[in-house]
């Protein structure tokens, strides 16, 4: 039986140690890391979570990973593959650290910058943050501690807030792309 899923009020800490765990791996990692993000409900201000802090890393070249499985695990991180979604490693972190999942992505990973366009929609959003707050509440308490029918019953929420924020980031004069993808001229 896994644990059920609990549902906390944004805490002011979650960034705070997302800047710890972020310190820690970039003195690792050096140049291999071209970003190293705080992404998913805890790097949104406001929005209830699970107290789990989620880390996205984008590597510089693809060919740096297995340079980085091994820096990652000099500081207790153990690799755990893709877990079925390509475009991502998953790495399981140290138990003695606090909790969070830290994923590394190439730097054509449409799920880097799906996690970032999801983030920076509900940061501009907060209707849609509070509905998708609404929303985890009242699964984690009709589906306990079914993770997976939990994660599943969020992806249509979950779609419709990327589908949006995809629409909103089409520039005419240069097609799609992601906040996070956006220079100044």
């Amino acid at each position: 039986m896994t644990a059920p899923v609990i549902i906390e009020n944004y805490d002011p800490q979650w960034p705070q140690r997302f800047a710890v765990l972020r310190g820690r791996i970039a003195a690792v990692l050096g140049p291999l890391a071209a970003a190293i993000d705080h992404i998913g409900s805890t790097a949104v201000s406001g929005l209830a979570a699970k107290p789990v802090i989620d880390i996205d890393v984008l590597l510089r070249s693809a060919d740096d990973l297995s340079a980085v499985i091994d820096a990652l695990a000099a500081l207790g991180y153990r690799h755990q593959g893709d877990l079925g979604v390509p475009g991502r490693e998953a790495f399981k972190a140290p138990p003695s650290e606090f909790p969070h999942h830290l994923y590394v992505c190439p730097p054509e990973s449409a799920e880097y910058r799906r996690h970032l366009a999801f983030r920076d929609h509900l940061r501009s959003h907060p209707e849609d943050a509070r509905a998708y707050a609404d929303l985890k509440r009242k699964l984690a308490a009709e589906l306990g501690a079914d993770r997976d029918a939990y994660t599943s019953a969020k992806t249509q929420f979950v779609q419709e807030i990327l589908r949006r924020a995809v629409q909103n980031t089409v520039d005419p004069d240069h097609g799609t792309f992601f906040p996070s993808e956006r220079t100044i001229p």
